[in-house]
């Protein structure tokens, strides 16, 4: 639910125009896993072998490049002892969202889920170097445009205007705030909350846009930040990475030749097999 207590009066008056997904019953058994200290690797496995067509979604990326596993995978249990149960749980949440996000018209489908991908793949990767959750990361790099969704369905005599490209690294939020006055970040975070997603992922989605103005410095935002830029630019070379904000490299005290010696193969982080199901 929308606290009053956090919500500013305008955005207040925008969220209530929207409708919420709801999202499904297998999501909301694995999001209350966050909670749960008795939540193990059994527990995940039953919630999601309740549902058998996103099992089967599941091992269809966990035997793609994406989980990059050596040998076939056939059968849940095995995909979760190879690569642990956090990192499904986020793959079978992000399904669960996919399912039930409902683009506006005119969007290309492919395009926004591409790069929704992208974003959450370098999110994890820049997670990994600056001692960040990798699959918290991940998992809030894909929901990030969701808040574009939501923006565009709330003015959709914006929508034009909001989905124009090309997009230059960071203009997407500075053209959301001067249109309605909020960024993705700030809208998503919302619904990450109303979907009851811990409050860290929250916080880290709401700063995504100015990490560095948050009261308390998300370091899961200054993640997101350089996440989306990098997926705005559509690769990791040394002119995107060059381009990044400074202040935010030194917040996770990355720099750009390291970042450049390991960057992640572009390919293997957009495997969209999840959306054909």
């Amino acid at each position: 639910m929308i606290s009053p207590h956090t919500v500013p009066a305008d955005m207040k008056t925008l969220l209530e125009t929207l409708d919420w997904p709801v999202m499904p019953e297998v999501g909301q058994a694995l999001i209350r896993t966050f909670s749960d200290a008795d939540a193990d690797v059994h527990l995940v496995c039953r919630i999601i072998s309740k549902d058998p067509a996103l099992t089967a979604t599941l091992l269809r990326m966990a035997n793609s490049a994406l989980f990059g596993l050596s040998g076939q995978v056939d059968s849940l249990e095995r995909a979760i002892s190879v690569v642990g149960m956090s990192l499904i749980r986020a793959r079978a949440l992000s399904i669960c969202m996919a399912r039930v996000a409902n683009l506006p018209a005119g969007m290309d489908r492919m395009a926004f889920w591409h790069y929704c991908m992208l974003c959450a793949g370098f999110a994890q990767w820049l997670a990994s170097q600056a001692g960040v959750d990798e699959q918290e990361a991940w998992l809030a790099g894909m929901m990030l445009r969701l808040g574009e969704i939501s923006l565009c369905k709330a003015r959709p005599t914006l929508a034009p205007q909001l989905q124009a490209k090309p997009v230059e690294p960071g203009e997407r939020w500075l053209r959301q705030r001067q249109l309605i006055g909020f960024d993705e970040g700030q809208v998503v975070a919302e619904l990450a909350m109303h979907w009851d997603f811990p409050d860290l992922l929250v916080q880290g989605l709401r700063h995504t846009a100015q990490p560095l103005l948050s009261p308390q410095v998300s370091r899961l935002a200054a993640v997101l930040q350089l996440a989306a830029r990098l997926a705005d630019s559509g690769t990791v070379n040394a002119q995107s990475l060059e381009a990044l904000p400074l202040m935010v490299l030194l917040l996770l005290k990355l720099d750009t030749q390291t970042l450049l010696a390991s960057a992640p193969d572009v390919k293997a982080l957009t495997d969209l097999s999840m959306f054909h199901a």
